[in-house]
């Protein structure tokens, strides 16, 4: 069974550094659409237990928030880092000059459900900034070196993410 975080307590699966070499490819942006379809056909089927990122023991999310246009509920598949009872997630876009719509949602809503592991989380959001930023980009480049390119392939700053689960 896959451990999180990687090194603790089991070998580190040999796709991990495959899919972090995959998601440096310039290309692979113009892939993302089919590459999402299909993460959440394989999410759907396994009601969120596997994903394309888990299969090479990266950590993944569900992550369903309201359109800000529409308001209606939209679920994209997210890379994240567990955090202090949370996640942390990157509105990276591969270093896209625009920023993922599910980012633009997520930086107008106070709210979202995460979907991790089988189990479903409301969560609250907010961005993280300054100094908090500074502290938390080392442990998301520890599961996803790639952000730091992704960050110079733009001039935006790629927003991190602090979902925090609501107390029930």
């Amino acid at each position: 069974a896959p451990c999180w975080p990687p090194g603790k307590g089991s070998a580190v699966n040999p796709l991990r550094p495959v899919a972090i070499r995959i998601g440096a490819l310039p290309w692979l942006p113009r892939y993302s659409r089919p590459i999402i379809a299909v993460d959440k056909t394989i999410q759907r089927v396994t009601r969120g237990k596997l994903t394309l990122l888990k299969i090479a023991d990266l950590p993944s999310l569900a992550l369903t928030v309201r359109g800000r246009k529409t308001g209606e509920p939209h679920t994209t598949p997210l890379l994240c880092v567990p955090h202090d009872g949370g996640w942390l997630v990157v509105g990276s876009n591969w270093g896209h000059p625009k920023p993922p719509v599910w980012a633009l949602n997520l930086s107008e809503a106070d709210e979202a459900v995460v979907l991790f592991e089988g189990h479903r989380t409301p969560v609250s959001v907010r961005v993280a900034e300054g100094e908090e930023r500074e502290r938390l980009w080392p442990e998301l480049l520890k599961t996803w070196p790639n952000y730091d390119l992704y960050a110079r392939r733009t001039d935006r700053t790629l927003p991190v993410f602090v979902l925090t689960p609501e107390p029930e």
